[in-house]
């Protein structure tokens, strides 16, 4: 049995993860920590857990060898640092941090405590996304071009986010920081290391932080992605597409088409719906804990040097659109 610390309830997902981990009969909840005594108290309770407020003492006192973070985005630096010097091994929503920065100081926290990191990128875990992956990996598509992703909802214009999602001195940002790293981490982990950087974000519902987003990405290998986000839309499935010199691969909600020369017959291209996809693969949650009880690699993407070039692609798009350019990733 896994015993881990709960890091704050901030998140909007992390009533969920503490379900998951209770469903699974492999973890227990021991030990929670929150940045709001209150809510810290309730899910200890809920859980049959000890609140320690201190987190300091948290980390020195609690029962437990792993922390699972759902703390703003902008605490995560502090506290996850000071997690990894405790030996204390890592769960964390995304992002990784607020800035790339604190980024490269937690990764390097993490490598020097040599602990067991994952990052939550649920969407590197589906059948489809690890399809598309084969394609490019097998040449099916041909030599990549360009590819595009949307993940948008009505958070904002059918008013259901929670009003402390809008505040930027935790969360770090809007649509984009939250929503829009889903699409990031997606085309990075189909398309490689970004080399450059432009965006455009607009808030026109009047919120204090972005609503509506597109970000262009140059890739190394010099392909054009495109990653949309919203709070602002309605009834719009997860959108991705790829494009390539041989074929390309469309994914609209559930619905899967891939269209190639080999697919093609006399009177052009035809789009067939594709078989036999690769079985979907546990959370990222679950690889976690794996991990931390049966010694199971942590797959690479979900890393904290993956997630750190995430919070670059992000941090980069934030600075485009204050300053209008276009932005160089190092």
């Amino acid at each position: 049995m896994l015993k881990v610390g709960f890091v704050s309830a901030w998140h909007v997902h992390a009533k969920g993860y503490a379900q998951e981990l209770l469903e699974s009969k492999k973890v227990t909840i021991t030990t929670v920590w929150d940045e709001e005594e209150e809510r810290g108290k309730e899910l200890a309770a809920q859980y049959d857990a000890t609140f320690i407020p201190d987190y300091d003492e948290f980390l020195a006192t609690g029962d437990f060898t792993a922390v699972i973070c759902n703390a703003p985005t902008t605490m995560h630096a502090e506290l996850l640092c000071k997690a990894a010097a405790a030996g204390k091994n890592i769960f964390t929503e995304k992002l990784l941090t607020a800035t790339a920065t604190e980024g490269e100081q937690l990764c390097k926290a993490i490598e020097d405590a040599g602990i067991i990191y994952a990052t939550s990128l649920p969407l590197l875990s589906s059948s489809s996304v690890l399809y598309v992956k084969d394609l490019i990996e097998q040449g099916e598509l041909g030599q990549i071009t360009g590819a595009r992703m949307r993940r948008s909802h009505g958070g904002v214009s059918d008013n259901w986010l929670p009003e402390y999602w809008f505040d930027v001195e935790k969360s770090g940002g809007g649509a984009m920081m939250d929503l829009g790293a889903h699409s990031v981490y997606v085309l990075s982990y189909l398309l490689g290391n970004p080399k450059r950087v432009s965006s455009l974000m607009t808030n026109i519902f009047g919120t204090t932080s972005d609503e509506n987003a597109v970000v262009l990405v140059e890739y190394e290998n010099g392909v054009i992605g495109m990653c949309e986000t919203a709070f602002v839309t309605y009834g719009v499935p997860d959108l991705l597409e790829v494009y390539g010199t041989k074929g390309s691969f469309f994914m609209h909600g559930d619905k899967l088409l891939i269209s190639t020369k080999k697919t093609a017959d006399a009177n052009g291209t035809v789009e067939i719906e594709p078989q036999n996809l690769p079985e979907q693969k546990i959370s990222p949650l679950m690889q976690f804990v794996d991990a931390c009880l049966n010694g199971t690699p942590v797959p690479d993407y979900l890393n904290a040097q993956s997630a750190l070039r995430m919070t670059k692609i992000i941090e980069a798009a934030y600075d485009s659109d204050k300053n209008g350019t276009t932005v160089k990733i190092s």
